[in-house]
């Protein structure tokens, strides 16, 4: 008899047509109830929330669905994939996370996103409000400004794997345990050629929207943002401009974590996103 201890979390694939281009899409899901759909942030994968599909807290009432987009993680690029520069847009991520919803079958889901998913899930709350139960950005703000070199991402005399963790590093807090911090650079050390670089593609320019945020109607889709006091990218200022913006938003400023709360101190992290997963479903 093994004495293996498994996790309660199953992956499967399955292919996503999004216009005209099918897609064979890795997703990972816990739990029953209301749908909870995670989305990870720039140049990473669905691994990120591996502590949100493993509280049982949290997967006794709710289904938690974590999937990578194309060209991340274990999904797979086009076919035609090396004549392609990968620039992620507004349009195309939106409309990548409303075909996955509809593909699944998703009634009223609860979408949570970090970083760059947590601008997505912003710009859902905008054109889809009566699609969501409410959104939870983490980290995301409305509108972002770059302040780094992109073109170190995508060359070949430099490991982009590398450079790329050695930048999210600074959105680390201290405070985090070394294991977490090692587990989230290795995630972005993984990354493919580009495609962080991509990705910045929309969080840095084509997703900036603070002109339009505001007519976010938080009576048909809650909005709760939550970033933590040590993140540079986000930072606590931007996200209290942007719930300044969005009429009815609910903000929080997470002392002792970065980036990436989720992963980096996740028992710190359940403290303020149990409370707002028991007022959307009351």
């Amino acid at each position: 008899m093994s004495n293996i201890k498994f996790e309660n979390i199953s992956g499967k694939y399955f292919s996503l047509k999004v216009r005209k281009q099918t897609y064979r899409i890795y997703m990972e899901e816990s739990g029953k109830g209301t749908p909870l759909l995670c989305l990870h942030t720039a140049g990473s994968d669905s691994r990120q929330f591996r502590h949100v599909l493993n509280d049982r807290q949290i997967t006794k009432q709710f289904r938690v669905i974590a999937f990578d987009l194309p060209w991340h993680g274990k999904s797979n690029p086009p076919d035609d994939h090396k004549n392609i520069e990968y620039k992620l847009t507004t349009n195309d991520y939106i409309e990548l996370v409303t075909s996955f919803c509809k593909s699944m079958n998703l009634k009223k889901p609860i979408i949570m996103g970090c970083s760059m998913g947590g601008r997505i899930v912003l710009h859902l709350a905008l054109k889809f409000p009566d699609l969501f139960k409410a959104v939870i950005a983490l980290e995301g703000a409305d509108k972002l400004d770059p302040y780094y070199d992109l073109e170190w991402l995508n060359r070949p005399d430099v490991h982009g794997g590398e450079i790329q963790a050695a930048y999210v590093s600074s959105q680390i807090a201290p405070q985090s345990e070394t294991k977490y911090r090692d587990e989230i650079l290795w995630h972005y050390k993984q990354g493919g050629p580009g495609v962080f670089k991509g990705d910045l593609y929309f969080y840095w320019q084509d997703g900036n929207f603070e002109k339009k945020s505001h007519l976010i109607n938080t009576k048909k889709c809650p909005v709760y943002l939550l970033s933590g006091e040590y993140d540079c990218s986000c930072t606590p200022e931007k996200t209290m401009e942007t719930a300044r913006r969005i009429k009815g938003s609910k903000y929080k400023i997470i002392p002792g974590v970065g980036h990436f709360p989720m992963s980096e101190n996740p028992k710190l992290f359940f403290k303020y996103l149990k409370p707002i997963l028991k007022e959307i479903i009351s």
